[in-house]
């Protein structure tokens, strides 16, 4: 999955910057966030240390700050940074697991403070990683598919419909997954890739327009 998640990720932010025409490459690219949304969830369950779980993905959102500020040209807080604060929900979701009221307020105050600010993605992304961490594998296709038609409407996003297929992927095609992660990925190049490619593509860029 790292490796979907990455090459994904990468063929996405390539169609953005220099085929922004070309539809093909954020259809592909709708892939990334789902498997990352996903692979946060597993190492949410996984890791030896929660804390510093969180503490290793908010560096890694400010390290990418400013080259996807850069990138991109725009201020929002990159999605990494939303991955954060859904890794910090759940980790408050668990520790009042005993008051649904509270838990409810929680939920709410971070889907709207990463749209108010906004965040990369912004709703979408911690919904995201909710209906993954709380949905069994086939409610989750329901769930994404009827988020996506809530932002649809609400945000116009019609090419995300073509996230489902990571679900899809997950859900049906699991050995597939499984194919993929044959494919071993050293832990400093998944923890270092969102920040290294964006650094990476801001300098190609600026290369090649200067000429």
């Amino acid at each position: 999955m790292q490796f979907l998640a990455m090459l994904s990720m990468l063929v996405d932010h390539i169609g953005i910057v220099w085929f922004p025409d070309d539809a093909g490459w954020r259809m592909i690219g709708r892939l990334a966030l789902p498997f990352y949304a996903y692979a946060l969830v597993l190492g949410y369950f996984r890791t030896r240390s929660v804390n510093l779980y969180l503490k290793r993905i908010g560096l890694i959102a400010i390290i990418s700050q400013i080259p996807y500020m850069l990138l991109f040209k725009h201020t929002e807080v990159n999605t990494v940074g939303t991955l954060f604060i859904s890794l910090l929900l759940l980790m408050l979701l668990d520790r009042w697991k005993s008051k649904p009221a509270v838990q409810i307020s929680v939920a709410a105050a971070a889907v709207l403070l990463v749209e108010a600010l906004p965040f990369s993605y912004g709703a979408y992304c911690v919904l995201l990683v909710l209906i993954y961490r709380y949905s069994s594998p086939y409610w989750m296709i329901g769930w994404h598919f009827a988020l996506n038609a809530v932002f649809v409407f609400y945000k116009g996003w019609y090419i995300q419909l073509f996230s489902l297929a990571a679900t899809l992927l997950l859900v049906y095609l699991p050995d597939f997954v499984r194919a993929a992660d044959r494919i071993k990925i050293p832990r400093w190049v998944w923890r270092s890739f969102y920040p290294l490619h964006l650094v990476l593509l801001t300098v190609a860029c600026y290369l090649l327009t200067s000429e």
